[in-house]
């Protein structure tokens, strides 16, 4: 199949951005950012053959569809400069300026991930999603861009790379897409994942509408012409357009069992009034003569779905008795379905676009972060992925106050989270419900339209079992923060208590250690932002008094705080030839049983143990002597510091502790450091180089572990 070449130029998004970018300075900004960018992937081509700048320069284009603003469209336009070219992040923020690298950051980490439909790699790419999305929303926008561009160019890739980037695009991008309003992008990025997972059914599906083409457009023409006549003649203003059902939607339909002949929305028209009030209008006016099909009425601008999409549905038996899917709704209602609600206020109020794109999605985005929060103690990779997809794709209910005001909850919801959605403050009150003028138990089902009073008293609290009755991962959360504050004060309380105690027992001042320089060093090195929040980490675990000491004394002339094994009754090692001689293990290259290891006199210090491999004996064999390890000593643990290089950002420390727990490998110390992924140092307690040698196999186990080292000092 003959492939023709993007001819697209910087005149074509010029365009597009002057309808609704009327600021010179901005305009200029635009064209250096393409400018730079073409200079940049100056001889890069593409799969597809063509000029890398086509790419993202289409980007941009696709974002001037839903009026991103110019900070957007300079991001796209260099969002493959510092992954792909020779240019740094400073030379970005100079030139460009700090909220555009801040962006170009986001979208280049979100494009180094390694996506995966998988359960175990789905989490951690949402969690990425979540970290972008909480920064700024834009990343995800430009995000989704970026992929559906490269979808429309995916035939230049192998079979299994197209599957593999439509899957991603289908199961993860579509449905975050979805959740922000965008139709337009969601509906393409469906239909292209499906040409490429799916080629025989979309090819079918897509012959089958050809097929029926010509008879569909002119007998929507006719239904078109006597829709436009009946509201004419009511004084409605308005516009009316057939709609083109995407294919993606009509497989769903098939693959739940319906015919194509079965379908009824084929035949679809959108009509499009001035304000709320025609819609409803229109609907009456519609359905006095042509009759509404029973059940196929939907009313999503009294009750909005969750990314605030609005309008009237109904399907009606229309001319020659052809089934018509109608749409009613006002040009403001569509701006906002098919481009996210914040293109229309940075359109029409002409606002800052990022701006209003983080206030509108703020309150949608929610839900991922609540999951997140939840995710880390309470679900199980399979549970979190399917509260994900439940909430992403609305599987959802509306149910009212008595006073009428509409609620959007997940299937399944309960009265405990009917309340929490009213507010927090009448959920953590709550002490019973009332559904439909019923006495119902908390536990209750509810269903769509469900009429819900919920009884409080000011003195009542919420019950950890709630969070077992409660559906909503958003409402799961705030019941276990409820919970989490009260406690806090006792962890609080406990961890300086355990922070003292160990002080005491290397006999250090605690008003030395908490001096004014030390805190501030302790709070940078930890990553904290007060002492409660370090007597908080200490007292529920996360972090130890002795890594809290050690931050400090690590460097000092203090005695060393980490533990040499050694004993009054029996000696670790055995210096052959001579009794009675003081021995240690060297804090360099921390030696265990099963270790080759060799002797260094010291002077007035005994004999230091170090293994035969240390580098600080080089060119020292006059002062070593031959030792070995005493085989009747079976009861000790020893020290070893190593160093796990893994694949992953996410702080895995949970599940690395749990790991070495049955192991009978107790954890002395940690140290994290931040790199292109997470650097962990462990200084470990192991019996000897067997044990070590289990413990590390076991750790090699998990998926973001790559790579693990015994270190030397």
């Amino acid at each position: 199949m003959t492939k023709h070449f993007d001819t697209t130029t910087i005149d074509d998004l010029l365009k597009r951005t002057d309808t609704y970018i009327k600021n010179e300075e901005q305009r200029n900004a635009i064209i250096k950012a393409y400018k730079y960018a073409e200079e940049a992937h100056r001889g890069q081509f593409r799969k597809s053959g063509e000029p890398y700048i086509i790419h993202p320069l289409n980007v941009a284009i696709i974002l001037t569809e839903i009026y991103a603003d110019t900070e957007s469209i300079e991001t796209a336009l260099l969002h493959d400069t510092i992954e792909d070219c020779e240019v740094t992040e400073e030379e970005i923020e100079k030139e460009f300026g700090s909220t555009v690298l801040k962006l170009l950051r986001g979208v280049t980490k979100l494009s180094r991930i390694h996506f995966s439909t998988e359960n175990e790699y789905l989490i951690d790419y949402y969690k990425k999603i979540i970290v972008g999305m909480s920064e700024d929303v834009r990343v995800i926008i430009i995000k989704l861009a970026d992929r559906l561009h490269n979808l429309r160019t995916l035939w230049a890739l192998s079979p299994e790379k197209q599957k593999q980037k439509a899957s991603e695009a289908l199961e993860i991008l579509a449905p975050i897409s979805d959740h922000l309003g965008i139709h337009k992008i969601t509906s393409e990025l469906r239909d292209l994942s499906l040409r490429y997972i799916k080629p025989e059914v979309f090819y079918d599906i897509a012959e089958k509408l050809n097929k029926t083409k010509l008879e569909r457009d002119e007998t929507v023409t006719l239904m078109m012409n006597e829709v436009t006549s009946l509201l004419t003649e009511h004084n409605i203003v308005h516009e009316i357009k057939g709609r083109a059902k995407s294919i993606y939607s009509i497989y769903t339909k098939l693959n739940k069992g319906k015919k194509f002949s079965d379908i009824y929305d084929l035949l679809a028209l959108r009509i499009f009034v001035n304000t709320e009030q025609d819609c409803y209008l229109a609907l009456g006016i519609i359905h006095s003569k042509f009759r509404p099909l029973p059940n196929r009425f939907k009313d999503y601008i009294a009750m909005p779905k969750a990314n605030m999409y609005q309008s009237l549905h109904t399907t009606v038996f229309g001319v020659d008795g052809h089934l018509f899917e109608i749409q009613i709704r006002t040009y403001e209602m569509d701006e906002v379905a098919e481009n996210g609600i914040a293109s229309h206020w940075a359109y029409k109020e002409q606002k800052d676009a990022s701006s209003a794109m983080q206030t509108a999605t703020e309150q949608k985005l929610q839900f991922f972060k609540s999951i997140m929060e939840l995710s880390q103690e309470q679900l199980s990779s399979e549970e979190f992925v399917q509260s994900v997809k439940d909430e992403v794709l609305n599987n959802n209910i509306y149910c009212f106050t008595p006073k009428g005001d509409v609620f959007e909850l997940p299937k399944g919801a309960t009265p405990i989270d009917f309340a929490y959605k009213v507010h927090t403050k009448v959920g953590e009150t709550m002490v019973g419900a009332i559904v439909n003028n019923n006495i119902v138990p908390l536990d209750y089902e509810l269903q769509n339209n469900d009429i819900v009073k919920i009884n409080t008293n000011k003195n009542s609290a919420p019950s950890k079992e709630w969070i077992h009755m409660a559906k909503s991962t958003t409402t799961k959360n705030k019941i276990k923060s409820f919970f989490t504050k009260n406690e806090k004060e006792v962890y609080i309380e406990r961890g300086k208590y355990a922070l003292e105690k160990e002080l005491r027992k290397k006999k250090i001042a605690f008003h030395d250690l908490m001096n004014d320089e030390n805190v501030k060093k302790i709070f940078q090195e930890l990553k904290l932002q007060d002492t409660d929040e370090l007597y908080y980490n200490i007292g529920n675990g996360k972090i130890s008094p002795h890594t809290v000491i050690h931050v400090i004394y690590k460097q000092t002339d203090k005695p060393k705080l980490t533990k040499i094994v050694k004993s009054t009754d029996e000696v670790s090692v055995i210096v052959d030839g001579i009794d009675k001689v003081k021995v240690q293990l060297a804090s360099c290259c921390m030696p265990i049983p099963g270790d080759e290891i060799v002797g260094y006199i010291t002077r007035g210090n005994g004999i230091n143990i170090h293994r035969t491999t240390c580098h600080n004996l080089t060119n020292l064999d006059k002062r070593c002597v031959s030792v070995h390890w005493n085989s009747e000593i079976s009861n000790h643990k020893y020290e070893t510091s190593i160093v796990l290089y893994t694949n992953t950002l996410d702080n895995p420390l949970v599940d690395i502790i749990s790991k070495l727990s049955p192991l009978d490998a107790q954890v002395d110390e940690v140290k994290v450091m931040h790199r292109e992924a997470l650097v962990i140092e462990l200084q470990l307690l192991v019996r000897d180089l067997n044990h070590y040698e289990k413990v590390k196999q076991e750790l090699l186990k998990l998926p973001y572990i790559n790579n693990i080292e015994r270190i030397y000092r």
